[in-house]
């Protein structure tokens, strides 16, 4: 289902990342706690190896967010998606580079303008990405609930909220860094 006047592209199916992924993303970091920040760690350095401009991105919009929850969230989530996206995608999923960065911020930028002129639309530029990955942004925004649970008498929800923004231009760069294969093409054609 497709959302009129949206100024995010659509995502092809063959991008998705399903919830079984980002199962088993989250039971990688969640193993053996003591071995949880060596893994996010090195997560982290094959993370800017393979996506360099995107994870460049996100640390730099991380570093200005001034608070610690946020940060430390931004960061467990951005290594998430991303090595959900590597999982499920491998080989077919290209380096994000900063023009296809850029077109998204200023999609999502553009989509969150016309829904803002639109107060009777019901429909949040969130609920359209999730449209195109559900499980995506269902899995990031239950980790982003509980943590607010988690830290409500220190949560700073500004902080928190540009980093959940942040994490949906992440998914849908990725989401559009997926090559389709030559299977797919044929069946198009």
């Amino acid at each position: 289902m497709w959302v009129r006047s949206a100024a995010i592209r659509p995502v092809g199916p063959e991008a998705r990342v399903s919830s079984e992924i980002l199962d088993e993303v989250e039971a990688f970091f969640g193993e053996e706690e003591e071995h949880t920040e060596a893994r996010l760690t090195d997560t982290f350095k094959a993370f800017e190896n393979a996506q360099p401009h995107l994870s460049a991105h996100i640390e730099a919009r991380l570093s200005r967010t001034g608070d610690d929850m946020a940060m430390a969230l931004g960061y467990f989530l951005s290594l998430a998606v991303w090595m959900a996206f590597d999982r499920a995608h491998g080989s077919q999923l290209e380096r994000v580079e900063p023009m296809g960065l850029d077109s998204v911020e200023q999609a999502l930028a553009l989509d969150e303008e016309l829904r803002s002129q639109d107060p009777t639309d019901g429909i949040e530029s969130d609920d359209v990405v999730a449209m195109e990955q559900p499980d995506a942004i269902q899995f990031l925004q239950e980790h982003i609930d509980a943590a607010l649970e988690l830290n409500a008498a220190d949560a700073n929800v500004d902080a928190v909220h540009r980093v959940y923004r942040l994490l949906l231009v992440e998914v849908l760069a990725l989401s559009y860094a997926v090559r389709r294969s030559v299977d797919d093409h044929e069946i198009q054609a």
